[in-house]
């Protein structure tokens, strides 16, 4: 009888420890599976077809709207515009002073500025425009700047800054970098 309950308790031991071999190996994870499931992942918010107003100090510097925005909430929180975007810029009496458009934007905002790119157009109430490629918003120091091909149209101006510009946000004072362009001068000389 003895003999009988040993080879039934090393079945039962046999049994107990393929099981317990076999429940281990089950429970192995792939790392990248682990490192998938417990990664940061960025909380997105996403409105459609929405309107913004940014100010600063209590004070309207702008009017954006968008088709889409997306915002992400990071280590640095931005809100994306895939879809194209207007931007009216207002003056410190709330009068629209100039206006632009572009395919694709991002706001940073701890910086407080705004990228734009992609067939990116800046007009001032006098007609006159900026054409870039990219550009930046500085919303503190409300400058526009880019370090890209750049041109200006004005009634009697075209301005080419073949490495970039620096200009107001109402575009009364503009640096241009690397420069080329025509001015049209009047009979009693120079502009």
């Amino acid at each position: 009888m003895q003999s009988k309950k040993n080879k039934i308790a090393i079945k039962l031991m046999t049994a107990a420890l393929y099981t317990g071999c076999f429940l281990i190996a089950a429970c192995e994870n792939d790392q990248k599976q682990i490192d998938a499931l417990t990664k940061d992942k960025p909380l997105v918010e996403q409105a459609k077809d929405m309107e913004a107003y940014l100010s600063q100090s209590g004070i309207v510097k702008a009017k954006l709207k968008s088709p889409l925005m997306l915002h992400y909430e990071k280590d640095t929180s931005y809100a994306e515009f895939p879809k194209t975007l207007h931007v009216d810029f207002f003056d410190s009496t709330a009068k629209i002073q100039s206006w632009l458009d572009a395919k694709y934007g991002k706001y940073f905002e701890t910086q407080n500025k705004v990228f734009l790119r992609d067939s990116v157009i800046a007009i001032n109430t006098n007609g006159d425009t900026l054409k870039t490629p990219e550009l930046w918003w500085d919303q503190k120091k409300e400058i526009f700047y880019t370090e890209k091909y750049a041109e200006m149209h004005t009634k009697d101006k075209r301005i080419h800054g073949g490495r970039g510009l620096e200009a107001t946000q109402d575009f009364k004072e503009i640096t241009f970098k690397d420069t080329k362009g025509t001015v049209t001068i009047k009979e009693t000389g120079l502009p």
